[in-house]
């Protein structure tokens, strides 16, 4: 059993626990403004602009099953884009886009109404003579800023950007900056399946 801590990282946050600048000083926002766990560490990282689902654990196998690229754990992101996005597009990005480190593996893709989320701090910027529209985007490698360039490559650049899901888990019912906590049977893969955890938490004061 291992115990595994699922946070809404809000944006412009690290997905560390430190962040000193030459002078000592503290530079950026990072999970230890949100967390006071002893002994966990990210499963894996959310980019500094991006927003969502992070996961975090003290158990290394769990860690492992998470992060592991070989283990082709599926992840899916709410993602804003810059345009009407097209068909053509769409299916590029289910197929595979080619990026300067290759072609990325088949995703599963979809146009979605604009979600029901928290508002952005700061917004993104509207421009009024240039639409908008978002898609939900699973794919199974996490590649540097992977998803941002990917929608760039097929000509719609990347406005905001929320990880739903990880695998079973979701960001569901947490606000940004909160966290819950779910127990994980291990070994065994097929037996992952999170159950209720009896600690929950907002931003630390």
């Amino acid at each position: 059993m291992a115990e595994l801590v699922l946070f809404n990282k809000p944006f412009q946050v690290l997905s560390q626990f430190t962040d000193r600048s030459e002078d000592g000083e503290k530079a950026r926002a990072t999970l230890s403004d949100y967390l006071d766990i002893p002994g966990i560490y990210p499963a894996g990282r959310l980019d500094y602009d991006s927003e969502g689902l992070l996961l975090l654990t003290s158990e290394g196998a769990l860690q492992h099953r998470i992060a592991s690229p070989a283990l082709k754990m599926a992840k899916t992101y709410w993602v804003q884009v810059e345009g009407e996005i097209t068909d053509h597009a769409l299916t590029q990005l289910a197929q595979g886009v080619p990026l300067k480190d290759g072609v990325t593996r088949p995703a599963k893709v979809k146009r979605i109404p604009e979600p029901a989320v928290w508002p952005r701090v700061p917004p993104v910027r509207f421009r009024e003579s240039v639409p908008e529209s978002w898609i939900e985007l699973t794919i199974t490698e996490g590649r540097n800023r992977q998803v941002r360039r990917m929608t760039a490559a097929v000509g719609f650049p990347t406005l905001r950007l929320i990880r739903y899901r990880i695998g079973d888990w979701s960001l569901e019912g947490l606000a940004p900056g909160d966290f819950r906590t779910v127990t994980v049977n291990l070994p065994s893969p097929a037996r992952n399946r999170p159950r209720p955890g009896a600690r929950t938490g907002r931003k630390r004061s």
